[in-house]
């Protein structure tokens, strides 16, 4: 007797080959039949007929870290068809913690994170890995071990090299971290404090990576101006530790940088060719989304939050920063220069005194607030709200985003910021990726387009369990049609779910049905073992 059954599905399977018609069996957690299944043998039953069947969507880059304990029913990833988030993202998030940097961490995390009402009552990976679990997650959770925190613990948030005695002590934080059940080593180098690593100290981090055969996640140093540069800084990385490089949400911003991708994806082909492991991760949008410092330089970040609100009072440290912010500066991206006062929008903030700037503009933002200069009015809002302000910012271009989404190397993701009002990306990137990219532009075939959202994403966190409708595979699994399937969030309407996802199935247990909810505790915290 099967505590499952659908029924005459189309199925595509994840591996990239051709669809076919069948039922699939499932007892407990586990596919195991797949072929026709007589009606009497199903204790539940889910016609497929005219729905596509495929292998639960992962996401490859996420900011669910805080909010799944508050929210442990995320409806804004689940409609979207996701199984699994990979947590941990960009070399700063919740573990390892040293306390003694706690308020640091908060504001520092506040932009990308959230602010949700949670203890922060964790010290390392596994009892954060364990806070979750206590949660009782709808669907599935994976977590990297971010550089920052490794950072962080050892020396605290100076601008400065690490010594040999330092990286180190990171490399024994990051082996701790991954026996606890990381499942990879992550890095944002726009970000404190992972901006102010050097070259030795990610070698040596993407050394025991390499050992345990994880991969690196990294936000590279620059997305548009010297992206080639940054491209080889990690690429050399790569071929001295043999390390699996993976760059996050891959993409060439800035109106005089689109006429790079081109270079871009030959550099990432070469680097392939070599027999190195290179892949990337992809939200399909034309805007970014950030923290709203990240529009000032990198020196302004020293110390975290309380030492750059000291920094944004100064009035000689604004005008230096105002300079470079326009005219740029070696080594570091202006955001702000890429997409003007106009196409940075404000999408969240930490208090009720702003609520009102939720969704304006930076050039919008000045006018209200009577300040001539957009960045001063920048700089105003990020003092005020202590650094908890969440941005979108208009930097990308549709031709550039198809090019890199037809590369066999990539796979899907959201780069979700779940607070205020989200980039549309949160509630969006998946379906937006069937219907539009897939459906009506033709990127790539639907099969290519499910082995990027589920084995390809597998393969690379190494879950061998998942990502494929196989017999003994779990049963993470998600019901669509193919024909109707559409994002409808928007930039002035984030929060609106998509269209077509009719069933998800996580572990076996169906977490949305019809549209329907079901608030059950079928997740899992993903842990990786090593010995």
């Amino acid at each position: 007797m099967y505590d499952l059954v659908i029924r005459g599905g189309k199925i595509i399977d994840g591996s990239g080959s051709p669809w076919y018609y069948s039922d699939i069996g499932i007892v407990g957690d586990q596919i195991v039949h797949i072929g026709k299944i007589k009606t009497s043998e199903a204790r539940q039953t889910i016609d497929a007929n005219g729905l596509t069947v495929t292998p639960g969507f992962i996401d490859m880059h996420c900011h669910s870290d805080l909010f799944i304990m508050e929210t442990p029913y995320l409806a804004a990833k689940i409609r979207q068809g996701i199984t699994t988030d990979l947590l941990g993202q960009d070399g700063i998030s919740a573990a390892p913690l040293s306390h003694a940097f706690l308020q640091h961490w908060q504001g520092n995390l506040s932009g990308l994170d959230g602010t949700p009402a949670i203890e922060w009552d964790w010290t390392d990976v596994d009892s954060y890995l364990t806070k979750i679990e206590k949660a009782k997650p709808s669907y599935n959770m994976a977590y990297l071990v971010p550089h920052g925190n490794l950072r962080m613990m050892v020396i605290g948030l100076d601008d400065r090299e690490a010594t040999d005695e330092e990286i180190e002590q990171m490399k024994l934080l990051l082996r701790e971290g991954l026996d606890q059940g990381g499942c990879g080593l992550s890095s944002g180098l726009i970000y404190l404090p992972c901006m102010y690593a050097h070259y030795k100290e990610i070698e040596g981090l993407c050394e025991v990576a390499a050992e345990y055969g994880v991969p690196f996640i990294v936000h590279q140093r620059s997305e548009g101006d010297e992206i080639l540069e940054s491209m080889d800084e990690l690429i050399d990385i790569t071929r001295r530790t043999g390390v699996h490089l993976h760059f996050s949400h891959f993409k060439v911003c800035g109106r005089l940088n689109w006429p790079k991708t081109a270079a871009v994806l030959a550099k990432l082909d070469a680097a392939r060719a070599e027999g190195l492991e290179v892949t990337f991760d992809q939200y399909p949008y034309t805007a970014g989304s950030t923290m709203l410092s990240a529009i000032l330089p990198g020196w302004a970040h020293e110390g975290g939050t309380p030492k750059l609100l000291e920094r944004l009072a100064r009035p000689e440290d604004k005008a230096r920063m105002a300079s470079e912010i326009r005219t740029g500066l070696k080594g570091w991206d202006s955001i702000y220069a890429w997409a003007g006062p106009e196409g940075i929008f404000v999408t969240s903030t930490g208090s009720e005194a702003n609520r009102n700037l939720v969704g304006k503009s930076l050039k919008e933002i000045a006018e209200l607030k009577g300040i001539e200069d957009p960045i001063e009015a920048a700089f105003s809002l990020i003092l005020e709200e202590r650094n908890a302000v969440g941005m979108i910012d208009f930097v990308m271009d549709e031709p550039s985003i198809s090019a890199i989404m037809s590369h066999p190397a990539g796979t899907i993701c959201t780069d979700g910021l779940l607070g205020g009002e989200p980039h549309p990306r949160a509630y969006g990137s998946f379906p937006k990726v069937l219907g539009h990219y897939t459906r009506d532009e033709n990127v790539f075939t639907l099969e290519e387009c499910i082995r990027r959202m589920t084995s390809q994403p597998a393969r690379i966190i190494g879950f061998s369990d998942r990502g494929l409708i196989r017999q003994g595979m779990k049963a993470d699994l998600v019901l669509f049609n193919e024909h109707t399937v559409k994002d409808t969030a928007t930039y002035e309407k984030p929060r609106s779910y998509p269209e077509g996802i009719q069933y998800v199935i996580v572990n076996g247990q169906p977490v949305l049905e019809n549209g329907t909810e079901h608030h059950v505790p079928a997740g899992e915290v993903l842990r990786r073992t090593y010995r």
